[in-house]
């Protein structure tokens, strides 16, 4: 029986998944590990080799490949990873390292990428255009990022991860000219102006509250809030200009909104009406933005596509 296995790392933990199918509805088995990072990066790999042969344990099953959702991604240059935010991977071959321990053929990428794999293969995007080209995954929560996936000659999706491993990197593209400091060195990146952080911080720097992204948008609806309403009306402003970038370059056939920030309702209707203004299309759009169908399932789903 041919199988699909997954691993999808995170900070606090590590999912690991099994599939007889690439679909939602044929999983074999899912279990979850603390991820334990504080311990380095030996550990890590140590807790992804104990979680690999619970599973085996548990089904009998030997996998022939495994897929990673990784936090960073892979520098095809140096083998490397590079660009995450658990930082003891940063400058490690973590694949080889893997590879190794495991003793299995291993594929990484990004969980932007492994998002936008799994909603355009098994989730949203199937449901609605399931003939696509080209679709966009857009992390929007306490980062930003994205994932790009298009259809291969042959039908089968691929993770456009580009020549140096960055294809998708929407998050720290400069959005605000001299805004906030981001920790990749530049200032005013998309993620330093339309992620939940980012928006907390500017109504805070208007209202003098510090009030989490639902009490902001609880009362930007009541209506009585002006700083509230200011902080939602810049994060839909520069949703469009940021979002419409992404279509004038790429022009995919859906962009999937993924994240806390993604849920806002606002995005698909008022959101979407600004990003007509700056798409170069005489102010017509006919790019499909999509909610997620598959949840925090995204990261783990996609990797098991990898395998």
């Amino acid at each position: 029986m041919q199988t699909y296995w997954g691993v999808d790392l995170g900070g606090t933990k590590i999912e690991g998944v099994i599939l007889s199918a690439p679909s939602p509805d044929a999983v074999i088995i899912r279990k979850r590990i603390d991820t334990e990072a504080h311990l380095g990066y030996d550990h890590i790999v140590s807790q992804i080799s104990k979680l690999i042969d619970l599973l085996k344990a548990e089904t009998g099953i030997q996998p022939k490949k495994i897929g990673f959702c990784t936090p960073g991604t892979l520098d095809p240059e140096t083998g490397t990873m590079k660009n995450s935010n658990m930082t003891c991977i940063n400058g490690m071959p973590f694949p080889e390292d893997l590879a190794r321990t495991l003793g299995v053929p291993v594929a990484t990428t990004n969980d932007a990428n492994c998002f936008a794999l799994s909603e355009a293969t098994m989730g949203i995007v199937q449901d609605v255009i399931p003939d696509y080209r080209m679709v966009f995954g857009v992390i929007l929560g306490t980062g930003v990022g994205g994932g790009v996936v298009f259809r291969g000659h042959d039908g089968i999706p691929v993770v456009q991860g580009g020549r140096q491993g960055i294809g998708g990197e929407w998050g720290h593209n400069i959005l605000e000219e001299n805004g906030y400091p981001c920790y990749c060195g530049k200032r005013g990146c998309n993620e330093q102006v339309i992620s939940g952080p980012a928006l907390q911080r500017y109504y805070l720097e208007q209202s003098g509250e510090n009030r989490n992204l639902k009490e902001i948008l609880e009362r930007y609806h009541q209506g009585t809030d002006p700083h509230a309403a200011a902080t939602v009306d810049r994060l839909l402003e520069y949703f469009g200009r940021a979002i419409s970038t992404i279509v004038n370059i790429l022009d995919p056939d859906a962009i999937v909104l993924g994240g806390g920030v993604g849920n806002i309702d606002l995005l698909y209707t008022e959101g979407f009406e600004r990003a007509k203004k700056y798409v170069f299309n005489d102010r017509r759009l006919n790019t499909l933005f999509l909610k997620p169908k598959l949840g925090d399932s995204a990261g783990v789903f996609g990797a098991a596509l990898l395998g």
